[in-house]
């Protein structure tokens, strides 16, 4: 079974609303332009109930089908924020904000659940509940996680939740998922040492905090390679090294160090902060020096539950010959996550084509993609909810 017709004759209408949206970008929680839209829009469709300020600056749409007396009810996401970026993509929709660009797609998935509220208001084909999660700032505002507290799981009685996100290099019309973490955690630290600031003419007279950060940066590697099972995949970044020394010939008196740690199971996210705290502390003391380790915790990893990667899977291959259900992990992180520790489900990768990578100034939304998407949601519903 291909896309449904009915979102090749909405697609016009879909792309408009997209292309209106990457003129207009908004960011984090900032995206009130975007939300009133999205309320304006599902409340036009005659969904049951729209309801806007949910976590903040989300939109909650309910569409009841035409029972209810399976009291099923599954909860479909798409994120709504663009990130600081100035476009360089060359479309002719570009965005009217210098600075800021909807570099990962947002937009698009923005679209694509509007045009499955549209479909799903119309057609009521199923025996249950949609909730639809319009939320804000996913680009490092933990939105889901302000949805989440917010209580719209428990408030709308969710028992399943599913997203979705574009992926350049993978062709349109293609899906990919797998059962277990899909996306990594993020988490970042800084390491302050400190030493003893001199004189570089008489370095016996002082505590060099450059050579210490740099024997803790070397050791922080080890972690990967020597404490985590080497099947699993953690990344261990120090993006910055600093000192307070402005001059060749002067030793800091203190340096400090930026990182971040990625893993894909919680084990491996809890062997990761205690072992780069015993590692910057025990090496900054074998030197005499001290180093104060301070964690920023991230979003955790998107972890896909087993028998909801199985519904997601059937529905793609409903909709497209293409759908791979054991695919790769990657490392970049998602807070959709926090909606999967709060209730079951499954995060899916739709096809973007040949296109700049997410987050790049040149990346582009292959509209295209947006009929698949809108179908394997609806596909979902009707599958998981049958009238």
């Amino acid at each position: 079974m291909p896309v449904r017709n009915r979102f090749a004759d909405l697609l016009p209408e879909i792309t408009a609303w997209r292309h209106d949206f990457h003129e207009h970008p908004e960011l984090m929680y900032d995206v009130h332009r975007t939300a009133g839209l999205v309320a304006e829009r599902l409340t036009a469709f005659g969904c049951d109930e729209v309801v806007p300020g949910v976590g903040r600056t989300g939109v909650v749409g309910v569409i009841k089908g035409r029972s209810t007396a399976s009291g099923k009810v599954i909860a479909l996401r798409a994120d709504m924020d663009a990130l600081p970026i100035h476009e360089e993509s060359g479309v002719d929709y570009a965005s009217k904000t210098p600075g800021k660009m909807h570099a990962c797609g947002h937009d698009g998935h923005t679209a694509i659940l509007l045009g499955v509220a549209k479909y799903l208001s119309e057609t009521r084909n199923f025996d249950g509940t949609v909730v639809l999660l319009f939320q804000p700032a996913e680009e490092g505002g933990a939105g889901g996680k302000a949805m989440v507290d917010d209580g719209v799981m428990d408030r709308y009685g969710v028992q399943e939740v599913y997203g979705l996100h574009n992926t350049p290099g993978l062709p349109v019309g293609h899906f990919e998922t797998r059962v277990g973490g899909l996306m990594a955690s993020s988490d970042e630290f800084d390491i302050i040492v400190t030493g003893k600031g001199g004189h570089a003419a008489a370095p016996h007279e002082a505590i060099d905090t450059t050579l210490v950060a740099s024997q803790i940066v070397v050791s922080l590697h080890t972690i990967v390679s020597r404490n985590v099972d080497p099947i699993h995949r953690v990344v261990l970044t120090v993006g910055t090294f600093s000192t307070d020394s402005t001059a060749s010939n002067v030793i800091a008196h203190r340096a400090k160090l930026q990182g971040t740690v990625r893993t894909l199971d919680p084990v491996n996210r809890t062997l990761a902060e205690e072992r780069i705290r015993r590692v910057a502390e025990d090496t900054a003391s074998a030197f005499g020096a001290t180093a104060e380790v301070i964690w920023h915790p991230g979003y955790p990893a998107t972890v896909n539950t087993a028998e909801e990667v199985a519904h997601a899977v059937a529905a793609a291959r409903a909709v497209s010959d293409h759908v791979n259900g054991e695919a790769l992990p990657i490392m970049p992180s998602e807070d959709f996550s926090y909606m999967l520790e709060a209730r079951p489900g499954a995060y899916m990768f739709l096809g973007n084509g040949d296109t700049a990578m997410c987050h790049h100034p040149a990346y582009r939304f292959d509209d295209s993609a947006i009929p698949y998407g809108c179908s394997w949601f609806v596909e979902l519903c009707e599958r998981r909810m049958p009238a």
